[in-house]
This record gives C-alpha cells, structure tokens and sequence, in this order.
C-alpha cells in the first residue's frame, strides 16, 4: 500500500512541476504532431498526437477497442521534452495517466517513448515543421 502512496505522490508532484516550470521563449507556436503504436495486455494500442506552446492533446485507441484522449503538459528542454498528462477512455477504461520523452533526432523528426495507463507502452515518430 505504501508504493501506491509514493507512486501518487510522485506522480502528482511530477504534474505540478510541469504546471509551474517556465517553458523556452522560442516560437512553438507551430503544432509538432505525433504517431504513437504501443502495447497493452496482448493488444497492439495506437494514438495521434500535437503539442504546441508546452501543451499537447493525444487521441488514442486502446485494448477492447476503447477509445480516449489524453491533455500532455511538457517541458521544452534544448534537445528532449519530458511530459507528463491525464486522460479519459471509453468501454469502462476510465481515468488515465501518462508520462514520457520526446526527444529532438534531427531538425525536422523527432522520437519518443511514453506510458499510457490505459494503452501501456508505446513508440513515438514525429515531425517538426
């Protein structure tokens, strides 16, 4: 019982520091989109994804064909953006959370690796316009 109290902890404490940590001056204002295929209990998961100004939104699709959307709150760091986020699914899958890293492979690709509560582990491949 005590690790599910630190994990909480931890991850509500890890929310809170995205929240008020200052974001880069740069111009994000151009949305980076995002491809995700992961896996859940067996079962290959999926999501589409944009983040711009710190922000992102991931659509998803999960085990049992359910289906969610996810708000991810990044810090832009010079070559690697942690995130952390909270989402909602459908067929009785309910609250989810998320937290992972992107980081910058070229001027206009990026990758990542994340885990979804809900669609467990996953790759990502992006692009930045």
């Amino acid at each position: 019982m005590k690790r599910v109290a630190i994990v909480k902890t931890l991850i509500a404490s890890l929310s809170l520091l995205t929240v008020f940590a200052p974001s880069a001056a740069k111009a994000q204002i151009v949305p980076r989109p995002w491809v995700s295929v992961g896996s859940q209990e067996g079962d290959v998961t999926f999501s589409v994804g944009a983040r711009a100004v710190g922000v992102g939104v991931e659509l998803g699709r999960g085990p049992d064909e359910s289906t969610g959307v996810d708000v991810l709150k990044f810090i832009n760091f010079p070559f690697v953006a942690p995130y952390v986020g909270v989402g909602y699914y459908s067929e009785d899958k309910g609250f989810a959370y998320s937290g992972g890293v992107q980081l910058n492979s070229s001027d206009n690709v990026f990758i990542g690796a994340g885990y979804n509560s809900v669609r467990g582990i996953n790759g990502q491949i992006g692009v930045k316009f």
